[in-house]
């Protein structure tokens, strides 16, 4: 079992930057693939972004690459999305979620096992 709690949303003008954190409880996150997806109001939820258990591999949606990247810290057992150039469109809730498939960057949020309760980004215009 992989319990993920997100932190570092917050509101943010736009052009600003966030970091969010996903800290995973568990001996076996560091086998998970991990992905970030985000939910806005009256919308489905998206892929943002996936990365492979060792950090080898790393996928993002169109809407968001070379803005943000994500990566990945073992010993803190941690998963991180740093947002740069953020736009009032990247406003939602973002969700970060577990895949057992270590080798896995789906973009389907069908394919993960474990989510966080999600943490708020509101960009400002």
């Amino acid at each position: 079992q992989v319990q993920l709690v997100e932190s570092g949303g917050g509101l943010v003008q736009a052009g600003g930057s966030l970091r969010l954190s996903c800290a995973a409880s568990g001996r076996t996150f560091s086998v998970y693939a991990m992905g970030w997806f985000r939910q806005a109001p009256g919308k489905e939820r998206e892929f943002v972004a996936a990365i492979n258990w060792d950090g080898g591999l790393t996928k993002y949606s169109d809407s968001v690459k070379d803005r943000f990247t994500i990566s990945r810290d073992h010993d803190k057992i941690t998963v991180y999305l740093l947002m740069n150039s953020l736009k009032p469109e990247d406003t939602a809730v973002y969700y970060c979620a577990a895949d057992r498939e270590s080798w896995s960057t789906s973009r389907s949020s069908d394919e993960y096992d474990y989510w966080g309760q999600g943490t708020q980004v509101t960009v400002s215009s």
